[in-house]
């Protein structure tokens, strides 16, 4: 049963040099116990609510696309929901992420409810920060089960050091970028990690450019329930689009920025 009043976040975890290294190699990392268990199910409950509230995926499973499929996926839920805003905008994860990155600040990207149904299909390989109109490799992504899992639910899985590339493929998450980046994957011969269990409240942290995928949830009736943030080291600017992707993502989560710009705006505050 979740607690009635809000657990407070701005307490620091520390991270220790063998695991910030551990990640500059890998480009991923798993930290356990991020958040306690009084605090996970506190704000598995607020955020399960607003999710409910503000998904608009209506279609039946076997109607949507192989990205339909992949999970349902709630946006900036923090702009919408007081509650929320205090999970995605805590000092916690935010210095978590800045420690990893080697930086003194952060600022949010946006966050994102994903929810892979009993039945969801694989989340084909990709990259984060195709998405993303950003100068800087200091990118990063929490990804934070809020129910215990293991594989068969759909595991984040990691090529490690597959971020040392940079940019691969101009492709987004599609049945094309599993073809391409699998072969890519394949032939660099990058070594394939994956947790086989993850505790709600444990989360594991990727660079932008690190490639990773998931398994489908082969769960009867059981959700696996992730929130994720995105941070980007204070100081980044606003690059020109490289594909109708990062304009939307420059028009929605920039608030419209112009190229060259502070990554500054009313949407992408700063953490610390």
């Amino acid at each position: 049963m979740a607690t009635l009043t809000a657990p407070d976040l701005n307490g620091y975890k520390t991270v220790s040099e063998s695991e910030i290294e551990s990640f500059k190699e890998n480009g991923h990392i798993m930290i356990p116990g991020v958040l306690d268990s009084n605090e996970v199910a506190y704000y598995r409950d607020v955020i399960n609510k607003a999710a409910t509230t503000y998904n608009t995926e209506k279609r039946k499973l076997e109607d949507r696309d192989t990205y339909g499929k992949a999970f349902l996926q709630i946006t900036n839920l923090w702009e919408v929901d007081e509650n929320v805003k205090n999970f995605s905008l805590a000092k916690r994860f935010g210095k978590i992420a800045a420690d990893l990155l080697g930086v003194e600040n952060v600022r949010i990207y946006h966050d994102q409810a994903l929810y892979k149904e009993p039945g969801g299909g694989f989340t084909p390989w990709h990259q984060d920060q195709y998405y993303w109109p950003v100068d800087t490799d200091k990118t990063i992504t929490m990804w934070m089960p809020l129910i215990d899992i293991d594989t068969d639910m759909g595991m984040l899985t990691f090529a490690s050091g597959s971020h040392q590339c940079g940019f691969i493929e101009n492709v987004p998450i599609s049945d094309e970028s599993e073809i391409m980046l699998q072969k890519f994957v394949q032939e660099k011969g990058y070594k394939i990690a994956r947790a086989k269990t993850m505790n709600a409240g444990d989360a594991t942290w990727h660079y932008g450019w690190t490639l990773h995928s998931a398994p489908g949830n082969k769960s009867a009736d059981v959700v696996r329930e992730v929130m994720t943030i995105i941070f980007v080291a204070d100081g980044a600017r606003v690059t020109e689009p490289q594909n109708k992707h990062q304009e939307a993502d420059r028009q929605r989560w920039m608030a419209g920025a112009p190229t060259g710009e502070l990554l500054a705006s009313k949407l992408n505050p700063k953490i610390l």
